[in-house]
C-alpha cells in the first residue's frame, strides 16, 4: 500500500510539473501575397505632457518636474532616448491644452498654471513662454523629432451656461497664428498641428458641437495653408484628439470635407482607472484585450466612408487613465498590452499610435524621475527598427494566449513577426508556414534556404517577475551603457530548420530576410 501511494505521488508530481512547463505547437499561417492594411513610417509616438508637479491622483503625484514646462531638456538619456529612434514621433498636448495661451504675438503676459476650484481639470490657465517654446524646438531638431503640437481649441470660446461641459463660439486663432508665424520665421519643423483634447463627442470637462468643431478645423487649415505655403513643407493638420463617438466622428468628418484633415485622431483608454485592482489581470487577458477590435474597426470604417485621403490615428492612448496604474503600467507585464495595442491598430490601418506618455506619470516610457528606459521603451524600439508599414495577416488555431502579428520588414527583405506569450505556465513551439494561395509550385511557396538563420529577438522580465522594471534581451539585462547611451540590441541567429521557442511570460520579434512575400516585394 505505501508503495502504491508513493507511485502515484510520483505520477502526480510529473503531471504537475509537466503542466508548468508544457509545451504547444502551433502553425503560424502567414499570407504573403498582399498586405491588408498599412501604416506610417514613423508608426511608433509618444506623448509629452502639460501637467504641473501636483497633479495628483489617489493619494499619489506620478509626474514629478515631467510636464513640458518643467521638464529637464538638458537631460542625457533623454536626448539619447531620443535620438534611439532616428526618428520618433511625439505628440505635445494633453488635457491642460486648451488652457494654454502662447507668448507671441499681443500675448505678452505669460501667467503661471495654478491649481483653481473651479478651472477645467482644477487647474487655472498657464502658458508657453517664448524662450520655452525655442529650447522644446531646439532639443527636437538636435534629436530628429517629428512634433505634432496640440493647440487650444477653446480659445475665444466661452460656456453655454446651461450645460457646464458645452462650450459655444467660434475659435479664435490669433494667438495660435502668432506661435505658427514665429515657429515658421525660426525654421522650426512641425510635422503637423492638431486642435484641442477630448472635446469630442461627450468630452471629458468641456465638449464642442460636430458642427462648430468642422468650422474651427476649416479655419485652423487655412491659417496653416496661410502661414506656410509651400506645400511640399506644410505641416499636416490633424484632429479631433478625443474618444470615438460613431455619431459625432461621422458628423464631424462630414462637416470638415475635403482638403482640411489629414489624420484622424482619437484617445483610447480600455484598461480602465489606473487604481483598478484587477488591472494586472486585464493586461495578460486576451479575450478582454481583444475587445478593442471593434473601437479600431469602427474608427478605420467611419475614417474611410468620410475621409479616405486621411488616415486614423490613436493620438493619445496609456491604457489605464488618471496616470496609470503605479504597479503595471511601467512594468514588463504591460508590455502583453501595449504590443498587441501596435499590433492590433496596425491591422486595422491605423497609421499613428501615441503612447501616453514618454515621460510623465506611471504610464511612461522613460522613468519619471531617473529617465532609465523601462521595458516598453525597448518594446516600442524594436518595433520601430523592424516593423516595415506594411501589415501582414496572420493566424494560427492554437492558444489564445499567443498574439502574432505579421510586418514586412523595415528597410530590409523578409519579413518580422510579433509573438505575444500571455500565458504563465505555456511554451509555444511556432513554426510559419507560407500561405500564398496561388497557383506556384510548393518549393516557391516554402521559406528560402539560402540564409540558413534568422533572427530572434526574446524580451523577458528579470528574475522572472512580469512586474519588473528591467528587461532582458536574450537572456541580457537591457542597461544603459556608462555613456548613458541606450544598449546595442542584437538579435540571436537561429536556424530555420527548428521551430521559434516562446517561453511563458514573453515577448519575441522574429525577422526572416529569406521569407519569400511577394508583398513586400
Amino acid at each position: 500500500m505505501m508503495y502504491t501511494k508513493a507511485f502515484f505521488s510520483c505520477i502526480l508530481l510529473l503531471s504537475l510539473l509537466f503542466s508548468l512547463s508544457s509545451a504547444e505547437n502551433v502553425k503560424l499561417s502567414v499570407k504573403s501575397v498582399t498586405s491588408i492594411a498599412n501604416t506610417d513610417e514613423n508608426f511608433i509616438c509618444a506623448t509629452l505632457d502639460w501637467w504641473p508637479s501636483n497633479k495628483c491622483d489617489y493619494n499619489q503625484c506620478p509626474w514629478g518636474q515631467a510636464g513640458i514646462l518643467n521638464l529637464d531638456l538638458n537631460n542625457t538619456i533623454l536626448s539619447n532616448a531620443l535620438k534611439a529612434f532616428n526618428t520618433l514621433r511625439i505628440r505635445l498636448g494633453g488635457s491642460l491644452q486648451d488652457q494654454i495661451v502662447y507668448q507671441f504675438g499681443e500675448q505678452k503676459e505669460c501667467p503661471e498654471m495654478r491649481k483653481k476650484n473651479g478651472g477645467l481639470f482644477g487647474f487655472s490657465e498657464g502658458c508657453l513662454p517664448r524662450k520655452r517654446w525655442d529650447e522644446i524646438n531646439d532639443l527636437f531638431n538636435k534629436t530628429g523629432v517629428k512634433l505634432t503640437f496640440g493647440l487650444n481649441a477653446l480659445a475665444g470660446k466661452n460656456n453655454s451656461g446651461k450645460d457646464k461641459k458645452e462650450w459655444l463660439g467660434n475659435w479664435n486663432h490669433t494667438n495660435a497664428a502668432s506661435l505658427m508665424e514665429y515657429t515658421a520665421s525660426k525654421g522650426y519643423k512641425i510635422d503637423s498641428y492638431e486642435l484641442g483634447n477630448e472635446l469630442c463627442d461627450q468630452g471629458i470637462a468641456a465638449k464642442v458641437s460636430s458642427s462648430q468643431y468642422a468650422i474651427d478645423m476649416k479655419r485652423l487649415r487655412s491659417e496653416v495653408n496661410r502661414i506656410y505655403p509651400n506645400a511640399s513643407t506644410r505641416p499636416r493638420v490633424v484632429g479631433p484628439g478625443g474618444f470615438f463617438g460613431k455619431e459625432w466622428f461621422s458628423s464631424f468628418l462630414q462637416n470638415t470635407g475635403p482638403g482640411v484633415l489629414d489624420g484622424v485622431t482619437h484617445h483610447i483608454y480600455n484598461l480602465g482607472a489606473g487604481v483598478d485592482k484587477d488591472l494586472i489581470k486585464k493586461v495578460q487577458d486576451p479575450f478582454y484585450l481583444s475587445q478593442s477590435a471593434q473601437l479600431f474597426e469602427s474608427v478605420s470604417e467611419t475614417v474611410k466612408t468620410y475621409t479616405p485621403w486621411a488616415g486614423a490615428w490613436v493620438g493619445e492612448s496609456g491604457g489605464a487613465y488618471n496616470s496609470g496604474g503605479k504597479d503595471v503600467s511601467h512594468t514588463f507585464v504591460n508590455g502583453f498590452w501595449y504590443l498587441d495595442q501596435l499590433g492590433m491598430a496596425s491591422t486595422f490601418n491605423h497609421r499613428v499610435y501615441c503612447r501616453q506618455t514618454l515621460i510623465g506619470g506611471n504610464y511612461a516610457l522613460l522613468n519619471t524621475t531617473s529617465f532609465i528606459p523601462n521595458p516598453d521603451y525597448y518594446g516600442a524600439l524594436l518595433w520601430h527598427r523592424l516593423m516595415g508599414s506594411n501589415v501582414l495577416s496572420v493566424s494560427h488555431e492554437g492558444s489564445p494566449y499567443l498574439r502574432t502579428y505579421a510586418h514586412c520588414s523595415k528597410k530590409r527583405p523578409g519579413i518580422t513577426v510579433l509573438l505575444i506569450n500571455m500565458s504563465n505556465s505555456t511554451s509555444f513551439n511556432v513554426s510559419l508556414v507560407n500561405d500564398m494561395n496561388m497557383n506556384l509550385p510548393t518549393e516557391a511557396k516554402s521559406i528560402s534556404m539560402d540564409a540558413q538563420t534568422r533572427e530572434e529577438y526574446h524580451l523577458t522580465p528579470k528574475d522572472g517577475n512580469i512586474q519588473s522594471d528591467v528587461v532582458l534581451l536574450n537572456g541580457t539585462p537591457l542597461l544603459l551603457t556608462e555613456s548613458l547611451d541606450i544598449p546595442d540590441m542584437k538579435p540571436k541567429l537561429v536556424s530555420l530548420s527548428s521551430p521559434i521557442h516562446v517561453v511563458p511570460d514573453s515577448i519575441v520579434y522574429v525577422s526572416l530576410k529569406s521569407f519569400n512575400a511577394p508583398a513586400c516585394s
